[in-house]
Order: C-alpha cells, then structure tokens, then sequence
C-alpha cells in the first residue's frame, strides 16, 4: 500500500488533515526499548503548526496517544499504535476548491484517481498534516539510533536561494502574499559500513523513498550530488586510508554509500522543498462543474514557506529507512 513503508519494521500512517485523527502504526519493534516521551514530544514541537510567523495559525497540540505496542513506556513487541487528534481545523475553508483545483497541490490528481470521491480539506490525506504521525515513528527510531551511537541531524541550507538570510526571504515572500521553498541538508553520523544492498534496495533509494513521502519534496541528491557530474574522476573519487584498523576515506564526496551500501563515511543528503502552493494571490485554474477556465483565490490557513517545519521531517525519513535496512542486515 501507499501509506505504508518498510520490510522488517513496518510504518503505516492514516487519517487526514481534516479526519478526528491522524495516526501511525509501527511493526517489527523490538520489545524492551523504552521511549522517551518527552525528548519525542520535544522532537514533534519542532514540526508542529502554530509556533512562529513563518508558520500556518493552524494550532495543534500534536500531542501522541499510544494505544497499544508500549507497557510502562517500553515496547512490548505488539504493534506500536499512536493517533494525533484533530482539534483545530476548519474544512469550510476549502469549499472552492471541491470545483476549482489549487494549482501545485494534488487536488486535481487526486480528483481524477478517487473519481471525485477525495477528501479535499485540508489537503486530505495529501496534506503536510501528515508528516506529523511520519515524526512520531520517525522520533522514536532516532532514539534507538541514538542508543547504537547514530545520529542524524538536519538543517537549513538555504532558502528561496538566500543562505545568508533565509529568513529575510520568507518574510518578502509573505509580504507579497507568496510563498518560497529551499534546501535541508541530512547528515547521518555513526553508520557502519554495509548497510544497504545493491540495485533497487540501495541505501540511497531506501532514504529517497521514505523522503519523498514528505509533501513539497521535489529533489534530493547525495555527496556530491549533481555538481559530481560536472567533476572528473580524479575530482570526485575519495581516496581510501586505514585511521588504525578503521577504513576511512579521505573526502566524502560520495556522502557516505558506494554501490548502495554504507562506506561507515557520514551519509549526507540534501532536499529540494518547493514552495508552498496555497498563496494568497489569485491563480489561474479550471472549474470541473462546467469544464471552463477560472479564477481562484486560496483561502485558509497557509506557510509561507514549510521548509522549516520540513527539517525533522527529514531527519525523520531518513532514520526510518537507515533503521529498517539495519534491522535487515541483522536478521
């Protein structure tokens, strides 16, 4: 199923924007791990909506009820069952768009796959809303990372091109009723080499996956990334080297995974967020009712820019996928 990502540690996340909850569930965890609750909380605030100008005025707690999988704050071995109640939404906001589609948003194609029948408010389950749930299985992973000795953290590289003020760019864009996107660079520190398989379960196509779950994600690179294609060999190759009896290698333009397997070199990625489709200008559209053109004028509650809400997103996705393809190896 779409909603679901892994092969030894299962994730399945549900619900929509506008639905009572959202929610996650999570098979395959060990039994025995105590969560720390708090430091997750601490970890879902850093996504949550509401908590600066930058962000949507949507408020919500997003405060995690586990309703099965914990026993006295420690895993159990059944199925890790979590919701996130909907407590501040309001769906009459997007009445318009059940005819006119916002442009940049999955409102069209998602008319056209579920036949009209789509929950559109909010975004449905298309919505960054869901992201939420994606933090909390992905804050619970990064605390059994932590405890192997991996970390991985992300930040904001630039945004609408500025990595001198970013900020300053968020707030020109919403003066002027737009939005703008950026760059997060990921970094993965502590992963022992082999880690990963070859061809289609690569290191690297595990993480894009789980990354690409997050909306407004329109790229990703490793290393070097893109800028490798225009380097000669001699350019890009990391020459190897013994730090005692570790294998190391002298630059890390491979970000950490030759041949889809861990190098034990810090993995490190980079994400390209697009910008925030719901604007405050009026857009070209289509009306489905009469099959004409027309105008439409977003309303609702909107980031300028998510790519600061999009950073333990990120982080998030990416401890998701290093964990289960661990848990692969050790099996």
């Amino acid at each position: 199923m779409a909603s679901t990502f892994g092969h030894n540690v299962k994730i399945s996340i549900f619900g929509q924007s506008h639905s009572a909850a959202i929610g996650v569930v999570i098979d395959g965890l060990p039994a025995g791990i105590a969560l720390d609750e708090e430091k997750l909380q601490k970890f879902l605030d850093r996504r949550a909506p509401g908590k600066s100008r930058y962000s949507t005025a949507r408020k919500e707690a997003d405060r995690p009820e586990f309703l099965s999988g914990l026993v006295d704050g420690v895993t159990c071995g059944a199925p890790l069952a979590a919701v996130i109640r909907n407590t501040n939404t309001r769906s009459a906001d997007y009445d318009n768009i059940r005819d006119i589609p916002r442009p940049g948003h999955a409102d069209y194609t998602a008319h056209v796959k579920y036949n009209g029948f789509e929950d559109v408010s909010g975004g449905g389950h298309f919505s960054g809303r869901l992201t939420a749930p994606l933090c909390v299985a992905g804050g619970i992973i990064l605390q059994i990372l932590e405890k192997k000795g991996i970390t991985i953290s992300a930040s904001i590289l630039e945004i609408g091109g500025s990595r001198r003020d970013p900020f300053g760019k968020i707030e020109e864009a919403r003066q002027a009723g737009d939005s703008v996107g950026g760059i997060i660079e990921c970094i993965a520190d502590g992963l022992p080499s082999g880690i990963g398989e070859p061809m289609f379960d690569g290191l690297e196509n595990r993480i894009a996956q789980a990354v690409f779950a997050i909306p407004a994600v329109k790229g990703i690179e490793f290393g070097r990334g893109f800028e490798a294609a225009r380097l000669r060999g001699s350019e890009n190759n990391d020459p190897f080297y013994y730090d005692g009896t570790r294998v190391r290698t002298r630059t890390n333009n491979h970000g950490g995974i030759l041949g889809g397997i861990s190098s034990g070199m810090p993995v490190v990625l980079r994400v390209a967020i697009k910008p925030t489709p719901s604007i405050a200008r009026s857009q070209e559209s289509i009306r489905y009712s009469r099959k004409e053109d027309a105008v439409l004028e977003v309303r609702g509650r909107h980031d300028p820019c998510i790519v600061p809400r999009a950073v333990p997103c990120v982080e998030a996705a990416c401890a998701i996928a290093i964990y289960d393809l661990m848990i692969e190896g050790e099996r």
